[in-house]
């Protein structure tokens, strides 16, 4: 009888610790914090224009001293011709930026790629964009993080540029049609923010919003000044500095931007 009081012990221990095993690999596979959640999609791929893109990137970006690796594959994975009007799309790899509508352009590849890399993004970091035109950017950066939130205020093009995303395969990618002023504070805060629309001033929703340790890539100047690309970065006591970079031309921040 002993040993049976033995063994059905031992049974008992064995099965708790199987259930609190499985108990636990319940708890990780279900709930995962949305920050840490791993990017499983297959990511788009064109093989349509390859060539030009890789020129793309070699003569415009990599030769004006974009090294990020990350930023140069994803120059050179995202189809840009799918981003600009039919009308422009045998221009879509040239050294310029092209009108998309409703008085918009979509960037040179030049200053997508100079502004991603100064955002320094790492796979899981949550970025804000400022102006999503005609997703271009926002796609660019999907390729570096799953989390990109980025917000449109003319409600046209933010309506096409969400449905061009989900086409793709940007399907991680999240639109919202308001007014970029104000940032998008529901997914507060970010370790990068990318605005690509010029304002007079530097919106302070954008500076609370931006994470202890985090970058902020914005052209700074009014609609008859000359505007210049800044870098913002808040250190991790919450200290903002910035960094005049280079001079730019953007289409103005609309909205609470203009007063």
């Amino acid at each position: 009888m002993l040993i049976d009081r033995r063994r059905v012990k031992r049974l008992a221990i064995v099965s708790v610790l199987f259930l609190a095993v499985m108990l636990a690999l319940v708890i990780v596979l279900v709930w995962q914090p949305h920050v840490s959640r791993p990017d499983h999609r297959e990511k788009p791929r064109v093989e349509e224009r390859e060539e030009e893109r890789a020129r793309m990137v070699l003569e415009q970006i990599a030769a004006r001293d974009v090294r990020d690796a990350r930023v140069l594959d994803a120059m050179r994975d995202v189809p840009r011709h799918f981003f600009v009007p039919e009308k422009y799309a045998s221009s879509a790899y040239s050294d310029r930026p092209l009108p998309i509508g409703k008085g918009q352009t979509i960037s040179q590849p030049f200053i997508v790629a100079f502004m991603t890399e100064l955002l320094d993004v790492e796979p899981g970091d949550r970025i804000l964009e400022i102006g999503t035109g005609s997703g271009y950017q926002a796609a660019v950066l999907a390729e570096l993080t799953p989390f990109v939130y980025t917000i449109e205020i003319i409600e046209e093009l933010g309506e096409q540029a969400a449905a061009r995303l989900e086409e793709l395969g940007y399907e991680t990618v999240e639109v919202k049609i308001d007014d970029g002023y104000f940032g998008w504070e529901e997914h507060a805060p970010y370790d990068g923010i990318i605005v690509t629309c010029a304002a007079g001033h530097i919106p302070p929703p954008l500076l609370e919003q931006l994470k202890p340790g985090g970058r902020m890539a914005i052209p700074v100047g009014g609609v008859y000044e000359v505007q210049y690309l800044v870098l913002v970065t808040k250190d991790e006591e919450g200290r903002i500095r910035s960094q005049t970079l280079l001079p730019v031309r953007f289409v103005p921040m609309t909205g609470k931007a203009q007063g």
